[in-house]
């Protein structure tokens, strides 16, 4: 029988067909690219979304000792700076020192001390930081920051906060302070506000334990209490960049005894400082790469 549709029908049933196969090809690669992009994005995270700082691994460096200098003994330090060719310390109150904790100015040359003030006894001293001619000094449990002229000493103000004080550093922006948990604080320097925080971290895992702390060109080098390491830290997301192994510098300790604990460095001449808690000694370092450490799965 013959075919009863118009001529136009036939073209058109043939250009239907044609369309249906484009739309079911441009479906069938919709898919298989969003189950591309799906599969990516899972593998990425579970790398914890690090992607080239992963691959970057932490670097592993130990500091070699340049020079000594003598260091008093009877300071438990918990602060170090370094400002006008001068050492500026925090101590707690620790053996030694009769209980009393103290801001002091030292002669790097000599050891001595040239200026000292003592607190309270009520008070246990702790992080040290310079804010353009105020020196900011935290006390461990009585959540008081106490504000000194950096020349004559004389206290000008003083800041509250919550929780405990350990370490405290300056950015040119903002202070920056530990708790001794895995999380640094950032604040105002002008009203000790609290602007953000980061929590640290090495490929992953929690950091705890931050104790003195240290600006060194754009990074925020860390004590960990009670252990020979400072981490270095990435302010903008807490990842730990470099590990500093200080086991070798220093006299024998334990973890209740001469621990490693104070960072000074003078972005000037590029020189860095360490010592610890009643060292006789203070050691200008310079730190060099022990060996390198890679991301999981990489070789």
């Amino acid at each position: 029988m013959p075919d009863a549709r118009s001529p136009r029908e036939v073209p058109d049933r043939i250009s239907d067909r044609i369309s249906d196969r484009i739309r079911s090809w441009s479906r069938s690669t919709f898919v298989v690219a969003a189950g591309f992009a799906i599969l990516v994005g899972f593998v990425l995270g579970c790398s914890g979304g690090d992607g080239a700082a992963a691959a970057e691994g932490v670097r592993s460096l130990h500091p070699v000792v340049v020079k000594e200098y003598a260091h008093d003994t009877g300071a438990f330090t918990q602060g170090l700076l370094w400002h006008k060719g001068k050492l500026y310390e925090g101590t707690g109150s620790g053996p030694g020192n009769r209980g009393i904790s103290s801001l002091r100015r030292v002669d790097l040359a000599t050891g001595k001390v040239e200026k000292i003030v003592q607190l309270d006894k009520r008070y246990f001293g702790e992080g040290l930081a310079l804010v353009g001619n105020r020196l900011i000094q935290l006390t461990w449990q009585n959540q008081i920051a106490f504000v000194y002229d950096v020349e004559t000493f004389e206290r000008v103000g003083q800041f509250q906060y919550r929780g405990p004080g350990w370490g405290l550093t300056y950015d040119g922006t903002h202070l920056i302070m530990s708790d001794g948990s895995e999380q640094l604080v950032f604040r105002d320097p002008k009203t000790f506000e609290e602007k953000r925080r980061i929590r640290v971290k090495r490929e992953g895992r929690i950091i705890r334990k931050l104790n003195e702390l240290e600006w060194v060109e754009g990074k925020i080098l860390a004590n960990i209490w009670q252990s020979n390491t400072i981490v270095e830290i990435d302010p903008k997301d807490g990842r730990v960049t470099a590990t500093i192994d200080a086991s070798k510098v220093g006299p024998s300790r334990t973890k209740t005894r001469r621990v490693l604990n104070g960072i000074a460095y003078d972005p000037a001449t590029k020189k860095l400082w360490l010592t610890g808690k009643n060292w006789p000694k203070l050691y200008e370092v310079r730190l060099e790469t022990k060996s390198a450490t890679t991301a999981p799965g990489k070789k």
